[in-house]
This record gives C-alpha cells, sequence and structure tokens, in this order.
C-alpha cells in the first residue's frame, strides 16, 4: 500500500493536510494496475484523518482498487503534526460552509490532477458524522462530480443546539465543548452559529438529501448515542430511492476507538457495506467517460471552477452539546 501526502492551500493560507492511498504495484486488482475510481473520506466534528477507524477504511478501500483521499479540514484544530487538537484557536473559528467549500476544493484538485493520485474517471464521496452532512451537501452541490455516496451516522440537521444554549453564545461569543477523550475544552466562536443562520439554505441537509443524484447508501448504528438513527430515517425519507442500512446494536463509531486496535464486528460489517456499494456504483455499474467530460460522463464542473466563501458548527442534541464522543 502506497501512501502519499499532499497539501492544498485555502484562499485565507490555511492548509489542508491529507494523504492518497493506492495499492502497490502488483498488488491492484484492475488489470491496468492503476486506480480509476477513488473515494474522498470526510471526518467529522472533533475528528480527523488520522482518528481511530479512518485509517483503517481507507486501506481497505483502498485494497478494493480505490485510490482513497483522507484530510483534515483547514480549522478542525489538528495541526501539522496530525494527531493532536493543538490548534484550539483554529477550531474555534471553523465553519460548516468552509468545509463544504474544502470538499470542493479537493475534488476539483483530484479532478484536475493536482493531487498525487492518477485522475479517476468516477469519484465517490464518504463522510461519517457531521462530516456525513457535509458529504450530502457536497454531493448535491457537486452532482456533475460525485458519482457515489455512503454516509456513516450522518446528521440530518447541523442546527442542533437548544435555545438557551445559543443565548448563551451570542452573549459571549464563544462557548466550549469537553473533549472526554483529550479533557480539552473545545471552543466555537459566534462566527459558527452565525454561518447557520446566514446560511440556512446551503445548510439544509435534507433539501440536499432530496436532491443527491448519485446512488447513496446510508450506514447508520441502531444503538448510536450521539446521533440518533432517527436521523438515518428523515434522510431516508427525504431520500426514498436511497439505501438504508441499520446495524443492529451498533454505536456512533461502530465500535472503534482511538487509538484503533482490532476490527470491532460493527465496524466490519459497515466497511463490507461500503465496499459493496462502492463496487456496484463506480465499477460495476460505471461507464467510461468520454475524452474531455467530467469523471462522472456528465458536463459541468472543471478542475478550475470556482470556490464559494466560507463559515460553521458541532453535533449536539438539541439544547445540548454531546461530548460523551470521540468524534462527531
Amino acid at each position: 500500500m502506497e501512501e502519499r501526502p499532499f497539501t492544498l492551500t485555502r484562499p485565507d493560507g490555511e492548509l489542508i493536510r491529507g494523504e492518497v492511498r493506492i495499492p502497490s504495484d502488483g498488488e491492484h486488482p484492475n488489470p491496468e494496475g492503476v486506480p480509476n475510481t477513488a473515494v474522498v473520506i470526510l471526518h467529522g466534528f472533533k475528528g480527523f484523518r488520522r482518528w481511530g477507524f479512518f485509517p483503517h477504511l481507507a486501506r481497505s478501500l483502498a485494497a478494493a482498487g480505490h485510490a482513497v483521499i483522507t484530510f483534515d479540514f483547514s480549522l478542525n484544530g489538528v495541526g501539522a503534526g496530525g494527531r493532536d487538537f493543538d490548534e484550539l484557536e483554529a477550531f474555534a473559528r471553523n465553519t460548516f460552509t468552509r468545509e463544504l467549500d474544502e470538499v470542493a476544493q479537493v475534488v476539483e484538485a483530484l479532478e484536475g490532477g493536482d493531487l498525487p493520485a492518477p485522475v479517476p474517471d468516477r469519484i465517490g464521496l464518504l463522510g461519517h458524522s457531521r462530516g456525513g452532512g457535509t458529504a450530502i451537501l457536497a454531493a448535491a452541490e457537486l452532482e456533475s462530480s460525485v458519482d457515489a455516496l455512503v454516509s456513516w451516522a450522518a446528521v440530518a440537521t447541523f442546527d442542533r443546539w437548544g435555545e438557551e444554549v445559543k443565548n448563551e453564545w451570542r452573549e459571549r461569543g464563544r462557548i466550549h465543548i469537553p473533549n472526554a477523550r483529550t479533557g480539552q475544552d473545545m471552543p466555537l466562536d459566534i462566527g459558527l452559529l452565525e454561518d447557520l443562520e446566514r446560511n440556512r439554505d446551503r445548510l439544509d441537509i435534507l433539501a440536499a438529501a432530496g436532491r443527491v443524484a448519485a446512488p447513496w447508501c446510508i450506514i447508520h448504528g441502531t444503538d448510536d448515542e450521539s446521533v440518533s438513527a432517527e436521523d438515518a430515517e428523515q434522510l431516508h425519507a427525504a431520500a426514498p430511492g436511497a439505501e438504508l442500512e441499520l446495524i443492529s446494536g451498533a454505536g456512533h463509531t461502530f465500535g472503534a476507538t482511538h487509538p484503533f486496535q482490532d476490527q470491532p464486528a460493527h465496524l466490519a460489517a459497515a466497511i463490507g457495506r461500503t465496499r459493496a456499494h462502492f463496487e456496484q456504483a463506480l465499477t460495476v455499474g460505471a461507464s467510461s467517460r468520454p475524452t474531455g467530460s467530467s469523471p462522472s460522463g456528465r458536463p459541468g464542473r472543471t478542475s478550475q471552477g470556482p470556490l464559494r466563501s466560507a463559515s460553521s458548527s458541532p453535533d449536539s442534541e438539541a439544547g445540548k452539546v454531546r461530548s460523551d464522543t470521540d468524534e462527531v
């Protein structure tokens, strides 16, 4: 397995750091030996590309023949070391729309040959929790580029605070979210809430779910302690053509912890279903792309398309902020 690092620069100078994983020579199932499909993985709130199951998931998908891109959102609070929340002031400034713009930047770089990966014929998105919500929005916005979608434990809305919390936030300009794993108090500036309120239409996950054209598999644990399985049911109601896979007894991270150890049974089930979905949507059901078309074979975005400006929020239940899980 080859792991190739990359860095992309945001308009404000902040960095998106990530890796591309591809099978080494002789390991690739494609007879030509080069991946012609790619999967981009999005982490969630209090997450990062090297958290828990993400490297394992990326290796598993790469072993199935895809180039797999994992990356840290530029203001996720994890610095150059890629393993610790050592940039909490950056974390405080992050927004929802900023992350959505960064997905577009990564996909455009992939399409344009600006990542250390072969330019793919077809692209899949996979997002966990808040990253699942972002993946749904991106799949709707980047319809001409995204050919398959998988959401794990995805939120159906980013608006997960009660009015009491919002009022305190407005008064103080900042709230803090405990990180149970690290013991840190993670700051969130009022810009996150303002971003959500200014961009409600763009950040309406359920509305975007109804516009997703790519084959979509919704995967959720029935015992998710952070994002209720009701969110999955709402997403499926908004997109009845999507496949709904409820994993009995699974929690928010499908049994995985950080640091990652052995693969739990629930995680194995989620990965197995994910591999099957991408196999069908990106490989078995794929048609070759005409020269000069987008990766999906549809006219639309080009690698030089404009990026929208940035903006904000966390995963919590209404009226309170959740802090009992590592990665949301």
